[in-house]
């Protein structure tokens, strides 16, 4: 999840990435797709969305865009990442009334979104299945689930290591079922547990906080881990990306159109 803008000094915001790497990706033992080490990336979740930027993958919001543009970008020779939450949710998305009261936690630092209770899952395992038949519905590759890690925020909930790997995993089984690839995002203390599931990584400032070497599993795993950074100017952190092979940028907080490729 983005680290919220309202505690720069507890955590901040998201995203950063460094590789510009013209590798579009590539299936691996499994019927999806999976993008490999250093492939280019860009990540909009806000503005107009331009499509002219040269990378092979796009992240983009799975609920404010129709299947057309996916199909558009596809017709373009990219692949297209479905960014949806699924560990918290946010009063401004269509279904958000369907999520009851008890499953939902303290605010999460973003305007309108609160942690959802993991442990929930006969209540939110039908709800996030929707959203990822809505990804695949709309034409794609992978899924990009945010908010992987509220066991390890203040959520409301006495959220446990467990209950977060056993939810993560049922994310990645729901993308699986429908023949898409899915991202493990941050998330990094389970990482050694979680890389046999995901398909990729997706990480925030983990430059800023010392911690892009807790991605090296998927790498090993001929695994993209795409990365970005908000606050670090490239020069700090795009030698060490090209050397741990992270597709990584800098980005704003809003993550528009704007970015800064390694």
């Amino acid at each position: 999840m983005r680290r919220p803008v309202l505690s720069i000094a507890l955590l901040l915001p998201l995203l950063a990435g460094c590789t510009s790497s013209p590798d579009e990706g590539a299936s691996g033992d499994r019927d999806h797709w999976r993008p490999r080490p250093g492939t280019a990336w860009q990540w909009q979740l806000s503005g107009e969305l331009d499509t002219s930027v040269d990378v092979p993958v796009y992240d983009i919001d799975g609920f404010d865009h129709p299947g057309s543009t996916v199909a558009s970008l596809h017709e373009d020779g990219r692949k297209v990442i479905c960014y949806v939450s699924t560990g918290a949710w946010e009063d401004f998305r269509p279904d958000a009334e369907e999520f009851p009261e008890s499953v939902l936690g303290k605010g999460n630092g973003w305007e309108g979104e609160r942690w959802l209770d993991i442990r929930a899952t006969d209540v939110l395992e039908p709800l996030m299945a929707e959203r990822v038949d809505m990804c695949r519905d709309k034409g794609f590759d992978a899924v990009e689930p945010d908010n992987m890690d509220g066991y390890k925020n203040e959520t409301g909930f006495p959220l446990t290591a467990d209950d977060q790997l056993r939810y993560n995993r049922l994310i990645a089984d729901l993308a699986h079922d429908r023949g898409m690839a899915v991202g493990l995002k941050n998330d990094l203390d389970q990482i050694p547990e979680l890389v046999d599931d995901f398909d990729f990584a997706v990480n925030e400032q983990c430059a800023q906080y010392g911690e892009c070497a807790d991605n090296q599993p998927f790498i090993d795993a001929d695994k993209a881990v795409f990365h970005v950074e908000y606050e670090l100017p490239t020069e700090r952190f795009c030698a060490d990306s090209r050397e741990l092979r992270l597709s990584s940028m800098l980005k704003k907080y809003e993550l528009g159109v704007w970015r800064e490729a390694c």
